[in-house]
């Protein structure tokens, strides 16, 4: 049976063949949109439709039996319902007059439809709630950097001023050392200063009289030869 056919066959019930197309368009259209929205659309008694993400994988070519990689992919994926499989064995018979029967879902089995509303509803509500959560998020880091950058400013002018404060005194405790240094040289040259003279003068004396002695014996020697 196709689309034709199935228009056909539903023609009488709903008053009309474009009733009917009309109906069977608008019930594909629903079926297709919300399964490639990804969402299940489950039909009890029936069966359900949903989509099936493949990973990516290597298959076979079965003409060349050359591997070939096969990409990443999505498909639709249809479950028969156990009414329709007991129907389909013939574990139940199919009534002879009337519409197949179909029990009611129960709550919450349907996935689309007026469930898919209601999710999207709610995730339209929750997208505010996360993008000002996010948004919070981010002042508050903000915030923290902020008072790091603070901080380690305060630090940096506390560890100016603490050397700027101990440069003086540096220079001070240097100047004082270097007067220390020039009392000391000074006071140990004013010790050597006597010492010095008296080895001069020492010296002196020996000479002094070294220099008599001879000039007595060359008297004596004239003395003689005369």
């Amino acid at each position: 049976m196709n689309k034709a056919q199935l228009v056909e066959a539903i023609a009488d019930k709903l008053g009309g063949r474009q009733q009917a197309a009309d109906a069977v368009d608008a019930v594909l259209d629903a079926i297709v949109r919300a399964t490639v929205g990804g969402d299940r659309v489950s039909v009890t008694g029936f069966g359900s439709f949903e989509k099936v993400d493949r990973p990516a994988r290597y298959a076979r070519n079965p003409q060349t039996g050359e591997r070939v990689r096969v990409k990443k992919t999505s498909v639709p994926r249809f479950r028969a319902g156990q009414g329709f499989k007991d129907l389909v064995s013939g574990t139940k018979k199919l009534p002879k007059g009337g519409e197949v029967s179909v029990k009611k879902a129960p709550k919450g089995s349907l996935t689309g439809g007026a469930s898919a509303t209601v999710k999207k509803a709610a995730a339209k509500k929750a997208a505010p709630a996360k993008k000002a959560a996010a948004a919070a998020k981010t002042t508050v880091a903000k915030k923290t950097t902020a008072k790091k950058v603070t901080a380690t400013a305060k630090k940096t002018v506390a560890k100016t001023a603490v050397a700027k404060k101990a440069a003086p005194a540096a220079k001070k405790a240097t100047v004082k050392k270097a007067a220390a240094t020039a009392k000391k040289t000074t006071a140990t040259a004013k010790k050597t200063a006597p010492a010095a003279k008296k080895a001069t003068a020492a010296t002196k004396a020996p000479a002094k009289k070294t220099a008599t002695r001879k000039a007595t014996a060359k008297k004596t020697t004239a003395r003689k030869t005369k």
